[in-house]
């Protein structure tokens, strides 16, 4: 399905997964390190997930915010979303990730804000580029 892109923006990296990947204007720049649990050596710096994760929380609460009108539900100020991102084998062969997001919206009803996450999720770029190729889990605390 086409895409009417209105923003670009690129990235970088070397070393793969224990190197650094860094945005063509330089507002991302991060050092990457295996994790201990993946074989590295762990320590200070970030990976493929952990981006994932911050783009994902960041996302879902954009469209949660683009959503709210529409849903009738206004996002708090002091909303968040929360990714965790898992990284395992899968049966199949190869790799994959799962996503479990978790919302917050204080003094939201809580089938309000459970309707407004589902809504905001059909509309998240993050979730369409995933639906159907990652185990995703919804959550309102």
């Amino acid at each position: 399905m086409p895409v009417d892109v209105i923003y670009k923006t690129k990235a970088a990296a070397t070393g793969g997964r224990d190197g650094s990947a860094r945005s063509e204007d330089g507002s991302v720049d991060v050092k990457l390190v295996v994790p201990k649990e993946m074989g590295g050596p762990g320590g200070e710096g970030a990976n493929p997930e952990k981006l994932f994760a911050a783009g994902s929380s960041a996302c879902v609460l954009g469209a949660m915010k683009a959503v709210s009108g529409k849903e009738g539900v206004r996002v708090p100020a002091d909303a968040t979303v929360t990714a965790e991102v898992g990284f395992g084998p899968r049966s199949e062969g190869g790799y994959g990730i799962t996503v479990d997001l978790t919302a917050s919206l204080p003094g939201v009803e809580r089938a309000d804000a459970e309707r407004l996450v589902h809504a905001a999720h059909q509309v998240c770029p993050y979730s369409t580029a995933t639906r159907g190729n990652v185990d995703v889990g919804l959550t309102v605390a």
